[in-house]
């Protein structure tokens, strides 16, 4: 699933691309992707006119800000992402005008495309279609219960060691599962996880509850490190996740645990286990992060 780092990458590529525009239709092939309004014309009808006048980030969600007081919330899930360029339909299947990275198969699976007054698409390709757009008025979505419910965000300047400690108070559960809640930090998944975790030196299993003041201060440090690492690196793309012109990050050249089990550790040649607890798995080095 994209994290962090691959939707804050989408939303830099989609400022730099159609900031300004305005929708003029909308298609796909997959209507149950649209789950508010639940009927697709509807949507469709609605988003017709409206000027894009903001996109941002929120936890792993994309928003886009939009004229008329709507806002057109994305979440891209496990295989999803969205590219801005131009499509034509030939043989039942769209096709991109220009040759390159939009044309590796990953990038073909379009299932929501989004017409603009430039001639320009935003098109989401979601090989499993567990991806969502959602058009609300952006009061109630500031207001609804999900929004309310994303933690803070880690990124932020006013997200201080002393606010990250106070999360924990009082909390119990191992740590990688704690920090990966939405509720608790917005945007950490797997992947930004285990590798903060590593930097860190905490053992994924450990209890939150057990970490010292030193430990707290040192996975405070590694989350900011690794998620900034990720943005400027364009996001991580072992999988499913391309930018908005198809092309791939390159955070796996900096990634040192996550999917390398049985790899050596690059800070103590220990090999790399891969674990499974809570429904998810956690990567690690057994001599670097005891438990």
């Amino acid at each position: 699933m994209p994290e962090l780092p691959e939707v804050q990458t989408t939303v830099d590529g989609l400022n730099s691309k159609v900031l300004q525009r305005t929708f003029i239709d909308v298609w796909s092939d997959w209507k149950k992707i649209v789950k508010k309004p639940k009927d697709f014309e509807v949507f469709k009808k609605e988003l017709q006119g409206k000027k894009i006048e903001k996109i941002y980030r929120r936890a792993k969600n994309v928003i886009f800000d939009l004229s008329g007081g709507y806002s057109l919330l994305i979440h891209q899930k496990m295989t999803g992402h969205l590219m801005v360029a131009e499509w034509k339909m030939e043989n039942n299947m769209w096709k991109p005008l220009k040759s390159g990275p939009l044309e590796e198969k990953i990038n073909t699976f379009l299932h929501l495309i989004f017409f603009l007054d430039n001639k320009k698409m935003i098109a989401l390709s979601d090989v499993r279609k567990f991806a969502k757009a959602e058009l609300w008025k952006t009061k109630d979505l500031l207001n609804s219960k999900e929004f309310k419910s994303w933690g803070p965000e880690p990124l932020q300047k006013s997200f201080t060691f002393k606010k990250f400690e106070a999360l924990f108070k009082g909390k119990k559960g191992t740590v990688k599962q704690i920090i990966m809640k939405p509720e608790i930090i917005a945007g950490i998944g797997n992947i930004y996880s285990s590798e903060a975790l590593w930097w860190s030196r905490i053992h994924p299993k450990k209890d939150i509850s057990k970490l010292s003041k030193k430990e707290l201060q040192s996975l405070y440090n590694a989350i900011k490190k690794v998620l900034l690492a990720g943005i400027k690196l364009g996001g991580e793309s072992f999988s499913d996740y391309r930018n908005v012109d198809g092309k791939k990050g390159h955070f796996d050249n900096e990634r040192q645990v996550y999917k390398r089990e049985k790899e050596k550790c690059s800070r103590c040649k220990t090999i790399i286990v891969r674990l499974k607890f809570g429904g998810r798995s956690a990567f690690f080095c057994p001599n670097c992060q005891k438990i």
